[in-house]
């Protein structure tokens, strides 16, 4: 806690005593993790604000009022939201602000997010407060996106006392593993067998593999790579139409993906007709089987192994 050296804004030399205010360290921010996380967070709530005609070109100036974050919220949580259309007043904002956020914690909380943010840490445009509540949304929403894993900042505290300003640094995570920010409490025996029985692991993948050539066969299609082969949707399309005796038709899906989007739609297609076959709906996010996720495609596939396995 050293008298500052870092540049500090000139309205932090306003602060009360034993007051405090913190920042990112400019470093930080030129982090390519960090502006990458910036800009897939911000074309997220750009589509799908679309509709509303809302483009949002800064994280801090433009959501600090709360008028962005509660059309964001009511377009996810598909809700209407008791607030004033528009306010100008500090109060009038932040009474909206504190109706928005705890919308957003009646949703969150009972999934055990940690909130990290407050009314006044949003309404002070603290950046750090501000994508903490979008990776939660993002990932308690399921959006589809890839956000960058382990992205950490340093951040700036700066505090008065005895008239004298003095700074800490301390490092802030962002993000974990998409793994983990899912919320994925409830560990399933892939995490154990991950973790702790590789050897075993290598038996259900040959099982799987079996299961699904027994199948695919019949088209002339053949597994040997369940990492890389399932990644595109097309075969898991396939083996759906297989397993419940249908020809899926081809407009429906993408036969030759060439694009993320397309992949995506494929196995996002593939899991409606696992729903529509009376499945569970897959604890894998789509993207994850996409970007060769092992584990998320294992799960997919056991799904279909415990239901299907005794078919012709």
């Amino acid at each position: 806690m050293s008298p500052t050296s870092v540049d500090v804004h000139p309205e932090d030399t306003q602060l009360e005593e034993n007051e405090e205010r913190t920042m990112i360290d400019p470093t930080s921010k030129d982090d390519p993790k960090f502006k990458e996380l910036v800009k897939v967070l911000l074309d997220w709530i750009n589509d799908v604000l679309v509709e509303e005609r809302i483009i949002v070109k800064q994280l801090e100036e433009d959501l600090y009022d709360g008028q962005v974050l509660q059309k964001l919220l009511e377009k996810l949580a598909g809700c209407k939201l008791n607030v004033a259309e528009v306010t100008q007043s500090e109060i009038g904002q932040k009474q909206k602000l504190q109706t928005v956020l705890e919308a957003v914690h009646d949703l969150l909380r009972p999934h055990g997010w940690a909130l990290r943010w407050t009314v006044d840490s949003i309404h002070g445009k603290n950046l750090v407060a501000i994508l903490h509540l979008l990776v939660s949304l993002a990932m308690h929403f399921r959006a589809p996106i890839r956000l960058p894993e382990h992205v950490s900042v340093q951040v700036v505290v700066v505090r008065k006392r005895e008239g004298l300003l003095h700074s800490s640094h301390i490092s802030e995570e962002l993000t974990t593993t998409t793994e983990m920010m899912m919320g994925r409490f409830e560990r399933d025996a892939f995490d154990t067998l991950f973790d702790h029985a590789p050897d075993k692991l290598s038996v259900v993948k040959k099982s799987l593999i079996t299961f699904v050539n027994k199948h695919l066969n019949k088209l002339n299609l053949e597994v040997t790579e369940l990492e890389t082969q399932f990644a595109d949707g097309v075969y898991l399309v396939l083996l759906m139409g297989l397993l419940e005796d249908y020809f899926v038709p081809l407009h429906n899906f993408y036969l030759t993906p060439d694009s993320f989007d397309q992949k995506v739609h494929n196995v996002s297609f593939a899991f409606e007709l696992m729903l529509d076959g009376g499945l569970k709906k897959p604890k894998a996010r789509p993207e994850d089987v996409v970007n060769l996720d092992l584990k998320s495609t294992l799960r997919v596939l056991y799904n279909l192994f415990t239901k299907y396995k005794n078919v012709e």
